[in-house]
C-alpha cells in the first residue's frame, strides 16, 4: 500500500513539475495554439453550417406529380418553396407555398415586366436623376454601378435591374415610366391583382424591406411564369453576363454578371440545366431565389424563400434549388 501511495505521489510531482516548466518557458502557448489549429482544421473538414444544422435526408417520392412536403421541411434550408412544370402549370413540389414572405429583390421581376410592357422603345436613352441615389446609398441597396446624371438606354437599365439587381437601375426605370416610384408601385399592384396574385402587395420597386411589402412563393411563381412568356424578359433573365452601351460617364460601358452566375460553378444537374435565375436577400426575407431549369426539353420554375445565411455565407437557397431539381424532376 505504501509503495502504491509513493508511486501516486511521484506521478503527481512529475505532472506538477511539467506544468511549472511549461508556464515558465511559455511553451504552453505553443501547445494551446497547436490544439486550436487541430480543432479549426477539423471544423473546416466537417463544414457544419453553424448555427444551422444540416437538413435531414428523406427518401425521394415515388411520383413526380404534385408533392407536398409541408410535413418534411427539414429536407430544405428554405421553409417556402414551389416547383412548377411550365408546359401544363403542374405543381410538382411545394412547401409553405401560400405563407406570407418578404420577396426582397425578387420584386424586380415585377418591376422589369411592368417596364417592358409600358415602354415600347427599349433603346430610348434616359438620364438617371441625382435624387434617386441618396436614399439607396443610405439603405445600402444593391447597385448596378450607374451614377447620377448618367444617360442610359432602357434595355441596359433592365439588364442592370435583373442581373446585378441594381436598385439604381430599377429606380431610374420607375421614375421614367410613371413619373414617381409611388405611381409605378400602383401599376405593380394593379398587375399583381390582374394576374391573380391575391396575397401580394408591393410598396417599392427594389425589394427593400417594408412590412407591407409581401407576397408568397406561389404568387411569385405565377408572376415568373407570366414574365417568361415575354421574349425580352426571358432573354435578360437567362443571361449570365451583359455589357451595356457606352454612356456619357462610362465610355466603355459597364459589364454585369448575374447574381446567380457569380455564386455557382455549374448550371448542370443530373441530365438537366438551370437556365437562369434571380436572387434576393434582406435580413427579414432571408436568401431567396427564382430560377428556370430545363430537363429533356421540359422547363420548370422554382421559387424558394427564407433560407438562412446572407450573401457572404453558404448559398443555401442555391443548394436548395439543386436539391429540388435533382430529386423531383423525374422526366
Amino acid at each position: 500500500m505504501r509503495r502504491r501511495r509513493r508511486k501516486i505521489n511521484y506521478c503527481r510531482i512529475c505532472i506538477l513539475t511539467l506544468i511549472t516548466a511549461l508556464l515558465m518557458t511559455g511553451a504552453y502557448k505553443t501547445v494551446f495554439n497547436f490544439l486550436l489549429l487541430v480543432m479549426n482544421r477539423a471544423s473546416e473538414e466537417i463544414r457544419i453550417p453553424l448555427p444551422y444544422s444540416e437538413p435531414k435526408n428523406i427518401s425521394p417520392m415515388d411520383t413526380p406529380e404534385e408533392i407536398s412536403l409541408d410535413d418534411s421541411r427539414e429536407e430544405l434550408y428554405s421553409p417556402y418553396a414551389i416547383l412548377v412544370r411550365l408546359k401544363d402549370q403542374k405543381v410538382v413540389f411545394k412547401t409553405g407555398s401560400e405563407e406570407r414572405i418578404y420577396p426582397a429583390s425578387l420584386t424586380k421581376i415585377m418591376t422589369a415586366i411592368v417596364v417592358i410592357e409600358n415602354i415600347s422603345d427599349l433603346q430610348k436613352r434616359i438620364i438617371l436623376p441625382e435624387k434617386i441615389f441618396p436614399d439607396l446609398y443610405k439603405a445600402n441597396a444593391s447597385m448596378a454601378g450607374f451614377l447620377p446624371g448618367e444617360e442610359v438606354t432602357v434595355v441596359d437599365l433592365l439588364y442592370g435591374t435583373l442581373l446585378p439587381s441594381g436598385a439604381d437601375a430599377s429606380g431610374g426605370l420607375a421614375l421614367h415610366t410613371s413619373g414617381s416610384e409611388n405611381e409605378f408601385v400602383k401599376q405593380m399592384n394593379r398587375k399583381a391583382k390582374k394576374l391573380g396574385m391575391d396575397n401580394t402587395h408591393f410598396t417599392n420597386v427594389s425589394g427593400l424591406h417594408d412590412d407591407k411589402h409581401y407576397t408568397t412563393v406561389k404568387d411569385m411563381a405565377v408572376l415568373l411564369e407570366y414574365a417568361l412568356k415575354n421574349e425580352t424578359f426571358r432573354q435578360i433573365f437567362t443571361s449570365s453576363r451583359y455589357s451595356t452601351a457606352s454612356t456619357n460617364i462610362h465610355s466603355g460601358g459597364i459589364t454585369f454578371y448575374s447574381t446567380l452566375s457569380k455564386k455557382i460553378d455549374t448550371y448542370e444537374f443530373h441530365g438537366g440545366k438551370i437556365l437562369g435565375g434571380k436572387t434576393g436577400y434582406t435580413d427579414e426575407a432571408g436568401l431567396c431565389l427564382a430560377s428556370l431549369a430545363e430537363k429533356n426539353g421540359t422547363e420548370y420554375i422554382l421559387i424558394t424563400a427564407g433560407a438562412p445565411g446572407n450573401p457572404y455565407t453558404e448559398q443555401y437557397h442555391i443548394m436548395d434549388a439543386f436539391t429540388v431539381y435533382k430529386k423531383y424532376i423525374q422526366e
